[in-house]
């Protein structure tokens, strides 16, 4: 099921956009358990997510490095970098999570520059420093 625009809205990445039907035709929107795995560390990825509702922590190398919530998202850094899961992304509690094929991805960037900017901005202050 698709996220209507009061959904999207509510998403900070998305609140600004004038043309939320472009954006909603990319997403799904998928009820997750806690849990649940959602990107495995070292797996290809082809889905880049947001969080609508629920918490979820990212480990590397078992140890948890990070916590996300509403409006948080994940999956950017194997679209935009080398096409792998730098880390694993657990739900700590029932999420709901709007996701976005790879093909999606590509069109983001492309017609809306300004939030791949913003999506990759806060990639690269996520990335861990040599």
């Amino acid at each position: 099921m698709q996220p209507d625009h009061d959904r999207l809205r509510a998403i900070p990445l998305f609140r600004r956009l004038s043309d939320l039907d472009k954006v909603a035709s990319w997403l799904t929107a998928e009820d997750v358990s806690d849990g649940r795995r959602l990107t495995p560390e070292g797996a290809s990825g082809y889905q880049f997510y947001v969080i609508e509702t629920g918490t979820a922590v990212v480990r590397r190398n078992q140890e948890s490095i990070a916590t996300l919530g509403p409006g948080d998202f994940f999956g950017e850094m194997a679209m935009m970098g080398d096409g792998h899961r730098i880390a694993d992304v657990v739900a700590t509690s029932p999420m709901t999570i709007f996701a976005m094929f790879g093909t999606s991805f590509r069109e983001l960037e492309a017609d809306l520059p300004d939030v791949a900017a913003e999506i990759r901005t806060t990639m690269q202050e996520r990335l861990p420093t040599p």
